[in-house]
């Protein structure tokens, strides 16, 4: 019997967008199918201006997820950091606008989406603000030390920081979902007790779950974490 693979919905994480999901869809035999979800101001949308509000974003892109898995009965969302709460409120509408099939929800290195930052980095100077963001990623894209890539990549990356720092849940409604908290086990930004707040969002089954790494474990290689995804 051929195994049947698993369609995984994946939102990006701040000043990234769906090429870094893309080269994840490459990969073989792990029993799942990624499908990226592009945002307005990067890539081929580069023209079109960023998402200021995660739960507006999340209104306009899920009319687009469910039409990326209109043809599967059974689908999981997953997203990184800011794409975590991205997911999460897609989960949200996709359930107010009826469209069943959401198998699992999987949120990775971020704290339940009660938790804000004590420390920010919206308002900083171009400088400032980008170590404050190597701060809290413990990591750095070396596309930001090119002066010209900089000035492109600089403005969707400030909006998607600024919607992250200023995200409110829409509701505390709990889901009915299982949800999986991802998370690096080195992450300094991110703590296993951060992680572990996301099994008050549902209803259904809670399981936490870490990687080798720090908060962008999963820029070091997804095999592993595609595996675990593809076993689930």
């Amino acid at each position: 019997m051929t195994a049947v693979s698993f369609p995984l919905v994946c939102l990006p994480f701040a000043g990234s967008g769906a090429g870094f999901y893309r080269a994840w869809s490459k990969r073989q035999d792990h029993g799942v199918t990624v499908l990226p979800v592009q945002l307005p101001g990067r890539e081929e949308l580069f023209c079109e201006e960023p998402f200021t509000d995660v739960v507006e974003a999340a209104a306009a892109l899920a009319p687009q997820v469910a039409e990326l898995v209109s043809d599967v009965p059974r689908f999981g969302l997953f997203g990184h950091s800011l794409g975590a709460v991205l997911s999460y409120e897609i989960a949200r509408e996709l359930g107010r606008l009826g469209r069943a099939g959401l198998a699992h929800l999987y949120v990775s290195g971020s704290p339940g989406p009660w938790t804000g930052r004590d420390d920010r980095a919206t308002g900083l100077d171009d400088d400032q603000f980008l170590a404050r963001v190597q701060d809290f990623a413990g990591y750095r894209h070396a596309a930001f030390d090119d002066p010209d890539l900089r000035d492109l990549l600089l403005p969707p990356l400030r909006a998607d920081v600024a919607m992250h720092e200023n995200y409110k849940p829409s509701s505390n409604e709990p889901l009915d979902v299982p949800v999986t908290a991802l998370r690096g086990a080195e992450d300094a930004l991110v703590t296993g007790e951060h992680a572990r707040q996301w099994r008050e969002v549902t209803r259904g089954p809670f399981s936490y779950r870490e990687f080798p790494g720090g908060h962008m474990y999963l820029t070091d290689g997804p095999d592993a974490l595609l595996r675990a995804l593809g076993r689930d």
